[in-house]
């Protein structure tokens, strides 16, 4: 096993704002871990530093992937998305096509050109998040839960090391909450590392891994 992300005395600025300070932070290849903290305690600045959507104001070291982040070039950037997949709370599904479509243009996007090749990857993913049944409806005529399992399926496309969460179960009852947080740990055993954004403790409790709490500007 090896370091997939490795911050060292790591400070995450935005807009002249301190929002965290001197942190270290390293994840395993296949580890799963929480990120818990109240609303605004830096746990989502923290993941988007890590695709370098937010950059890290300074640090000893800040390592993502095997990218610099401390010194990463606007080119490599896509580079390092791909290696890893990104659930949102709010789906970020494009809206004027199927499930499946939004999953090819993913794939198209980031470079495939086989169409045989999409079609088994984009039927592997909707298998692996129990969807697949459900490729051909539009996003409105999924439930919230289904919508986040296609989510999750566009985040495995690319054979990722790392799922970054960010509270994947913020706009869902509690009883699909768990299924998602259930299909999370699942991917974990299979070889994906999940860092989880989360404010439900509940979920902590009945679903155990590592966990880090953002508190103070600091990591605990």
């Amino acid at each position: 096993m090896g370091l997939i992300i490795d911050y060292q005395d790591v400070d995450i600025d935005r807009g002249e704002r301190l929002v965290l300070k001197n942190i270290d932070f390293q994840l395993e290849e296949g580890e799963f871990c929480y990120l818990v903290g109240k609303v605004g305690s830096g746990k989502s600045s923290l993941m988007k530093t890590m695709y370098a959507d937010v950059p890290v104001y300074k640090g000893h070291r800040a390592d993502a992937l095997g990218y610099d982040l401390l010194d990463i070039k606007s080119r490599d950037i896509p580079y390092l998305r791909r290696k890893m997949g990104i659930v949102f709370q709010d789906f970020q599904l494009l809206q004027d096509r199927s499930a499946i479509s939004n999953l090819r243009f993913v794939l198209r996007a980031t470079g495939w050109k086989s169409k045989e090749e999409i079609e088994n990857r984009c039927e592997e993913v909707l298998d692996a998040v129990g969807m697949s049944n459900k490729g051909y409806k539009m996003p409105h005529e999924l439930s919230g839960g289904e919508q986040q399992r296609i989510v999750i399926a566009r985040a495995l496309l690319n054979h990722p090391k790392l799922i970054l969460a960010d509270e994947p179960t913020g706009n869902l009852d509690p009883q699909t909450g768990y299924q998602i947080v259930d299909l999370l740990h699942k991917l974990c055993r299979s070889g994906q590392a999940i860092l989880m954004a989360t404010h439900n403790v509940q979920l902590v409790e009945d679903f155990p891994a590592r966990v880090v709490k953002c508190i103070d500007k600091h990591l605990e």
